[in-house]
């Protein structure tokens, strides 16, 4: 088993910086969009039609590509570009989710757990290397019943037999950039390989349908 060293790198305090570095960037992209779309709505005007088409399109190519990555806010940035854009733009807001969500899923479960594994050690993540390192020969009922093992008692059932239930759940759930965001949970799941594809797919087209759905049929007044 490889050893990593301890040192001041292996401190709270270290990989609390760690983490807030790597969240920085992607708070300044947010924010940037967030500038973005505010310029393009003040000038939507004196846009050109074909031009305003294609600004739309990098939008929600951004988003799909931020709400990929992990710890971003995708639920609040779905809802800024509604609140901005209006209710026709709703059934595109939820295609760009869905494909975000599932590129997160799609970079989880296929990359190579080796390579992963040499991204933790170099960031010194000492026990997320020995957790892959555990779990790489380990086939799938195998690894659901060590993950099981491992969590607390009330999480069991949803892990052992409603996981789909709870990924959808935890993709709806406010806040859940603090766990990750969509990206980051998505991300883990495709990583654990507990998680079919075909049904990953099926559970994200409806956890993520409602609201772009009530804000296409009913418009933007009912958002909070």
């Amino acid at each position: 088993m490889a050893e990593f060293p301890e040192g001041p790198h292996g401190t709270a305090a270290a990989r609390i910086c760690r983490i807030v570095l790597r969240l920085i960037p992607l708070l300044l992209v947010a924010y940037a969009v967030h500038l973005v779309i505010g310029w393009f709505s003040a000038r939507t005007a004196d846009i050109h039609p074909g031009a305003q088409v294609g600004m739309v399109v990098a939008l929600l190519s951004i988003y799909a590509l931020l709400i990929a990555l992990p710890f971003v806010p995708g639920i609040e940035l779905g809802l800024m570009l509604l609140a901005v854009n209006g209710a026709s733009i709703a059934p595109w807001i939820y295609l760009a989710t869905l494909a975000g969500l599932l590129l997160a899923y799609g970079a989880g479960e296929w990359v190579p757990y080796a390579r992963l594994q040499r991204m933790l050690a170099d960031l010194h993540l000492r026990r997320a290397c020995v957790l892959l390192e555990n779990i790489h020969p380990l086939s799938r009922s195998e690894r659901l019943a060590l993950l099981c093992e491992q969590a607390p008692e009330w999480l069991t059932p949803f892990i052992s037999s409603y996981r789909y239930l709870f990924l959808a759940i935890l993709i709806n759930l406010p806040g859940n950039a603090v766990i990750g965001g969509g990206g980051g949970i998505l991300f883990l799941a495709g990583l654990s390989r507990l998680f079919k594809p075909a049904a990953v797919a099926l559970t994200l087209a409806l956890a993520v349908m409602p609201v772009p759905l009530a804000v296409w049929a009913f418009g933007v007044d009912i958002l909070p």
